[in-house]
């Protein structure tokens, strides 16, 4: 996995609370992942991925922010034709 380092300001870090535990890099990544789920740009399972964070957790994180999971007919469509092509 290739990592990229950025410089922040200091308050910025500080407001993020390091010490928690987790640190700030794992909470930064949920948060990134957050906006571009939000945002439509990737699918909950790569957001999930990209912050490794199991899916069913992300999806808890997702529903504590707001985030509807847009879920759609079209989503329910395509999973049973996955499972169907798996079943083969």
């Amino acid at each position: 996995m290739e990592t990229l380092h950025l410089e922040l300001l200091v308050e910025l870090v500080t407001a993020a609370k390091p010490d928690q535990g987790n640190g700030v890099s794992h909470e930064a990544a949920k948060r990134i992942a957050l906006e571009l789920f939000r945002e439509d740009k990737i699918s909950l399972g790569r957001a999930a991925e990209l912050c490794q964070t199991p899916i069913e957790a992300f999806m808890e994180y997702v529903s504590r922010h707001g985030v509807p999971l847009h879920y759609g007919l079209d989503d329910l469509h395509e999973d049973w034709q996955t499972i169907n092509r798996l079943r083969l």
